[in-house]
């Protein structure tokens, strides 16, 4: 069912003090509440379009919503990507995880996706896959190999692309997936030692695919206040700053949540919002995670909801300064 969260204020704020923020507004369960975890959004010019984790039991690998207004959203009876390379196991439930849609400098699309790994399947790994159309289909770029994948490190989940608007260098930001060796307990990681989840910036060529430089480090996790675990990063920039999105906890449990970070360098300095952005409880979700912007600085979503009914919920944002803050409106 449709609905309007107000979300009362609830404290943005970094160490130090800082004024109070405005009403959150956030529109969902959209598309009637379909189960669409780990929505990405990105716009044509003519239409938004979210793309989203697979499904269990479903043959769609990624899912594809589309909105002509930002508001009313209707799941497409398609598969942006029906055909997966050889390198990922397709036994079973194929697992592939969290896409990313970008449009390239040549006109074409690129998508980043993870997917378990035919030799390892306790891990996932980053492939790559472009089309001539927004919805697809994605024809995977590498039959043999993914495009990221540290094994020893424990994969790589979560890639977004991001093109900085100033110096036109493009990006992959994604996760060291640690917690697939982790000590156990939630998700894997939540017992000691935890094992780094690191949140990685990969730069790349306009094809973006081509490595160009060597992978750097943003953030990591805090160990138990994290339960080990930092994931589904999404980075923009706004006014001379960078805003990184990301999630923190175990998405199985209430403690799943939005946080950001904010730096004026984009390799270094980053700082932590001492308050989550979104967390269970607020205006009734429950375990809000997988956040994504548009480039635009402004258009925003991300999942809440039990595993296996974790619905796209939508909203407007305004990035100013250290601190992040919700809108009314679309």
């Amino acid at each position: 069912m449709l609905d309007h969260l107000i979300i009362a204020a609830a404290a943005v704020l970094f160490c130090s003090a800082a004024p109070l923020p405005p009403p959150h507004f956030i529109t969902g369960p959209v598309a009637n509440g379909t189960n669409f975890p780990d929505p990405s959004i990105i716009n044509d010019g003519k239409n938004w379009y979210s793309f989203a984790t697979r499904t269990k039991g479903s043959y769609i690998h990624i899912q594809v919503a589309r909105s002509h207004d930002f508001k009313t959203w209707e799941v497409l009876p398609i598969d942006a990507l029906p055909n997966l390379p050889r390198w990922v196991d397709q036994s079973g439930d194929s697992a592939t995880w969290a896409p990313d849609v970008s449009r390239l400098d040549n006109g074409k699309y690129i998508m980043y996706y993870s997917a378990r790994i035919v030799n390892d399947t306790t891990k996932h790994c980053t492939g790559a896959a472009t089309s001539t159309s927004i919805t697809g289909p994605y024809i995977p770029t590498d039959e043999n190999e993914p495009l990221i994948c540290p094994l020893s490190a424990g994969g790589a989940i979560d890639a977004s692309g991001f093109k900085d608007p100033d110096t036109k260098q493009r990006y992959i930001v994604y996760k060291v997936d640690g917690n697939s060796i982790g000590h156990g307990g939630a998700c894997g990681n939540d017992v000691a030692p935890y094992i780094p989840t690191p949140l990685t910036l990969q730069p790349v060529s306009t094809d973006g695919l081509t490595f160009t430089g060597p992978a750097i480090t943003l953030i990591d996790n805090a160990g138990s206040s994290d339960e080990g675990v930092l994931e589904a990063p999404s980075l923009t920039k706004s006014r001379g700053r960078y805003y990184l999105f990301y999630s923190s906890g175990c998405f199985t449990t209430d403690r799943y949540q939005v946080n950001y970070a904010v730096s004026e360098n984009l390799t270094s300095g980053w700082k932590k919002a001492a308050e989550p952005l979104l967390q269970t409880g607020v205006s009734g979700l429950r375990a809000p995670g997988g956040a994504d912007l548009d480039p635009d600085g402004k258009h925003f979503v991300f999942h809440a909801g039990e595993v296996g009914a974790r619905g796209m919920y939508t909203a407007r944002v305004e990035l100013r300064g250290e601190y992040v803050s919700f809108r009314r409106g679309y």
